[in-house]
């Protein structure tokens, strides 16, 4: 099951204020994502957010689908356009997240680089001696 991290710059000194920020955001109206043409292909699993001066990192998990599949999926909500849109004053440089399609180009640029990843299941596959899949 992959995760994802999508980073954000923030002002330093307000590290409560996104925390508060964090604690009170929406949720989305379903973990179920689809593909471009609508086909159900996976699902959110989890988030997790962490903080460190001037960084925010996100961490996304899911099942099935794509990186763009969870974009194009949180794009359409209305409760990540609200969060969006009350972090704004606490951004190092702004950004346009407006519309389905420039939160996507935000998204795509803000994904931070994967070196590894392991789970459960590829541990045991390892230990088993077979060759673990690719996550």
């Amino acid at each position: 099951m992959p995760y994802a991290a999508i980073s954000y710059r923030v002002k330093e000194g307000y590290e409560d204020d996104l925390a508060q920020l964090f604690s009170n955001i929406g949720r989305v109206s379903s973990p179920v994502l689809h593909d471009e043409s609508g086909k159900e292909v996976g699902m959110l699993l989890g988030t997790a957010v962490f903080i460190e001066g001037p960084m925010i990192v996100r961490f996304i998990h899911y099942s099935g689908g794509t990186l763009e599949d969870v974009a194009r999926h949180m794009s359409h909500q209305p409760a990540v356009h609200n969060f969006e849109e009350a972090l704004q004053p606490y951004l190092a440089e702004e950004r346009d997240t407006t519309t389905p399609e420039a939160f996507r180009e935000f998204f795509t640029k803000s994904t931070m680089r994967c070196l590894t990843q392991a789970s459960l299941e590829s541990w045991k596959a390892e230990a088993a001696g077979a060759q673990p899949e690719s996550e």
